[in-house]
């Protein structure tokens, strides 16, 4: 009984896993409808490498102007970012 208790969990947790993972990675046609935005980000939220870190999800202060979030094309300077990476 405990062991088909187990398994059950087991199954349930792999299956909750991949359909979060497929709904985290957007389509290639959806990154065509999207734009790099610099200094939108939160700590924690940034889309990818930046500032010495080499993943997303690592910066460590929000609206860092280094780091990067995918917006909607047409969005990021009204959320007051900009298209450009700062000067290094």
């Amino acid at each position: 009984m405990k062991t088909s208790l187990m398994l059950s969990s087991a199954l349930a947790a792999v299956i909750g896993c991949a359909a979060m993972s497929a709904n985290a990675a957007p389509s290639a046609d959806d990154m065509k409808k999207m734009e790099k935005c610099y200094g939108v980000a939160k700590a924690g939220q940034n889309d990818c490498a930046a500032n010495g870190h080499a993943c997303a999800g690592q910066s460590a202060k929000d609206m860092d102007k280094a780091e990067w979030k995918a917006v909607k094309k047409g969005t990021c300077e009204k959320m007051q970012g900009s298209l450009m990476a700062p000067k290094a």
